[in-house]
């Protein structure tokens, strides 16, 4: 793995939380808007945030504003992402901490160029992973 980082979710404003994390660490700021994706699954959501990162030489923190009708509360409101070295480091680490846990999205090739899949472990923590396959020329 590459690197670990502690990924956040919000209901709704994201946006205005990292926003405040990135004034207050001095990080850079990446957004995705939920209008950014590809066919625009939920135009009633397009101002919602998807995906959510800071960076400061390496992420410090990632989030998003998770599923409309499913708060987040204490407890499921992050998640530990790991950025992995290979999709078959991915499948290893997904099968090794899935036993005895719940899968929530099966490792799958994601349309922003990556290979990610995310399980709740059998200690009710929430686990991430992703590669991202190197761009095409």
């Amino acid at each position: 793995m590459t690197n670990v980082v502690t990924y956040l979710m919000f209901d709704g404003n994201c946006r205005e939380a990292v926003t405040f994390y990135a004034k207050c660490l001095g990080a850079e700021l990446f957004l995705m808007p939920v209008s950014d994706v590809p066919g625009n699954p939920a135009p009633e959501h397009k101002d919602r945030i998807m995906h959510a990162r800071l960076m400061k030489k390496v992420p410090v923190l990632m989030a998003s504003d998770g599923e409309p009708g499913k708060p987040p509360r204490q407890g499921n409101n992050f998640s530990v992402s790991i950025a992995c070295e290979s999709a078959e480091e991915v499948e290893k680490l997904f099968t090794a901490l899935a036993e005895g846990g719940t899968v929530s999205v099966a490792p799958h090739d994601a349309f922003w160029g990556a290979r990610f899949g995310m399980l709740t472990d059998r200690y009710g923590i929430s686990w991430m992973f992703n590669y991202e396959y190197p761009k095409k020329a």
